[in-house]
């Protein structure tokens, strides 16, 4: 009897370690990851401070000074902090295609090859389209933005902008457009999952078109070729989702 309950616990801790030590070692190559990549943003970081920072920063204020507005700091430390901001940022896009290796060293033994696939393309994608809407934004939308706003005030004030102020309104005009050209993916993704399908992306054409442009007036200074030069690519990009759904097996569908 002795025997047999030695058998039956040493099999129970048997299995507990086999529990545990896939446990641990996803831990262990989590900490590994997370350690790669801030070793590696603080990398790119201190390289963008000290060899960057100056032709960032000329660049980035580059559209507000062609226009004859000053560029001032109001605190002590904001135009150093401000340059901190701006190589952190710079360093972590510099870097960012080593994090996304590590980040897919890391999930890629959960895939099975149809994902690893999927994910491949989808990931070469999205950066694509990320990158497209920041320069659309940067080149087309943003210097038109910039016009209204300086001229709705120039009966008002003298325009002096201060830096970190400055940046943090580039940063945040600009970055969304990036976020919103990942709508086909977007569309694609809910095709999959189950959450759309093509014929009622297809039937919510009028709705979407009449949102999208509410969208763009909201986004955009108040005249008609600002909303315009938002809305068209938002609605195209809507369309390409549509037709990416028809052509998408829903996964639910097929399991």
């Amino acid at each position: 009897m002795r025997k047999k309950n030695a058998e039956q616990a040493g099999k129970r801790d048997e299995s507990v370690n086999a529990e545990v030590q896939p446990l641990l070692y996803h831990l262990m190559a989590l900490r590994k990851l997370l350690t790669a990549c801030v070793i590696a943003v603080l990398a790119g970081f201190v390289v963008s401070f000290y060899f960057l920072c100056e032709p960032l920063m000329r660049f980035i204020t580059n559209p507000i000074e062609a226009r004859g507005v000053s560029i001032i700091y109001t605190a002590v430390s904001e135009a150093l902090t401000t340059q901190l901001k701006v190589s952190l940022v710079a360093g972590v896009v510099i870097v960012s295609p080593f994090v996304f290796y590590q980040i897919w060293a890391f999930v890629k033994p959960a895939l099975y090859d149809n994902e690893i696939r999927v994910f491949r393309v989808l990931f070469g994608v999205a950066l694509a389209l990320f990158l497209l809407g920041v320069t659309f934004c940067y080149r087309y939308v943003y210097g038109l933005a910039l016009n209204f706003f300086l001229v709705a005030g120039e009966n008002l004030a003298t325009p002096m902008l201060s830096i970190d102020k400055y940046v943090g309104f580039l940063f945040s005009f600009i970055l969304p457009f990036g976020v919103v050209f990942e709508l086909p993916i977007a569309i694609y993704m809910a095709t999959r999952v189950g959450w759309v399908d093509y014929q009622k992306l297809a039937s919510w054409r009028k709705f979407v078109f009449f949102g999208i442009f509410i969208f763009a007036a909201i986004l955009t200074p108040p005249d008609v070729i600002s909303q315009v030069m938002l809305g068209v690519p938002m609605y195209v990009l809507f369309e390409l989702g549509v037709q990416v759904s028809r052509f998408t097996k829903n996964h639910r569908k097929q399991s």
